[in-house]
């Protein structure tokens, strides 16, 4: 059975013009640099010709990535609105009691996880401790040797 990737509609939507991208821009770019390549005369000791290839491998590589992480999508529904509890495609602010900062997360699939966009894994600690909680909640984070708490502020 396939890997099932959980997406928010905006990361599906960013996948497939990702791949569009990929298919129509980067393989023919890719075919471009091997064909004037070749013009420079014995492949066999054509770096430029190698260096060409092995980019037209990576391209292919991500387009089967990309196809297969579409084909194996799993769109979280919109979660607009009060929620009471932290579910897949929610925003938690959270108090972080080790330093006494607050932070807003989305929780997304692994994916679309970006720390420096305020979007963290559904499979990372933080995530795991804080699907099904609810407001005003005191959840440990266990990171296997450590461990930190935080205060569930708000769920929208």
């Amino acid at each position: 059975m396939a890997k099932e990737y959980v997406l928010t509609r905006e990361g599906y939507d960013n996948l497939v013009k990702k791949l569009d991208h990929l298919i129509n821009v980067e393989r023919k770019e890719a075919s471009e640099k091997i064909k004037l390549a070749r013009e420079y005369g014995d492949l066999s000791e054509n770096a430029e010709y190698d260096a060409a290839k092995e980019h037209q491998a990576f391209i292919e590589s991500e387009i089967i990535s990309v196809q297969a992480q579409i084909d194996n999508a799993r769109i979280i529904e919109d979660v607009d609105g009060k929620r009471s509890e932290v579910i897949l495609g929610c925003n938690v602010k959270i108090l972080d009691y080790s330093d006494k900062e607050e932070y807003v997360y989305t929780i997304v699939g692994t994916t679309e996880a970006s720390i420096l966009d305020g979007k963290i894994s559904n499979e990372s600690p933080l995530a795991q401790a804080l699907l099904g909680k609810k407001k005003g909640a005191v959840v440990t984070v266990d990171l296997g040797d450590d461990s930190y708490d935080v205060k569930i502020l708000s769920i929208e």
